[in-house]
């Protein structure tokens, strides 16, 4: 067995230049991990904003803040559904339903995305299976035997079948 000192230098050379491409290919294929950066204050103060300019009348305004709101922080509720329900005045009912499907993604448990999505489904798209479920899920979390949502539950309930 040879050991090192008695290869030639040329060959020495490259074997310690290929074990170093290999531990710099090795290094250089990790990518660093993205940093995480906590956006809520900013999201806060954007959904703030277009709250305020909201009930200014500036609705475009409005529309744009809570998306760029949501985009930071996508796991606030209020901000999906105050989005949704301005889609949903401007007539924008497929878009106001999308917002809230989104919403549920990351906020599975709000009453008021699955309310809100069950009244869209139902009266503005006609989509009374997305209806019935989103108001059985509504009941369950909001713990609601009232009399209303009950009867809109069973309504339904004939309608779909």
């Amino acid at each position: 067995m040879r050991s090192l000192t008695m290869v030639p230098d040329a060959v020495r050379s490259l074997v310690l230049m290929f074990c170093l491409s290999v531990l710099v290919t090795g290094c250089a294929s990790k990518p660093e991990p993205e940093p995480v950066v906590d956006s809520s204050a900013e999201a806060g103060e954007l959904a703030r904003q277009a709250w305020q300019a909201q009930q200014q009348g500036k609705t475009e305004e409005a529309l744009a803040r809570y998306r760029q709101a949501f985009n930071l922080d996508p796991g606030n509720a209020m901000t999906a559904n105050n989005l949704a329900l301005l889609l949903r005045e401007q007539g924008r009912f497929g878009e106001a339903a999308s917002m809230l499907r989104k919403g549920l993604e990351h906020s599975p448990d709000t009453e008021e995305l699955h309310y809100n999505l069950a009244i869209i489904s139902e009266l503005y798209l006609l989509d009374l299976d997305t209806a019935l479920r989103h108001y059985r899920r509504y009941s369950e979390l909001a713990d609601a035997e009232g009399k209303q949502v009950a009867g809109w539950i069973a309504d339904l309930e004939r309608r779909v079948e």
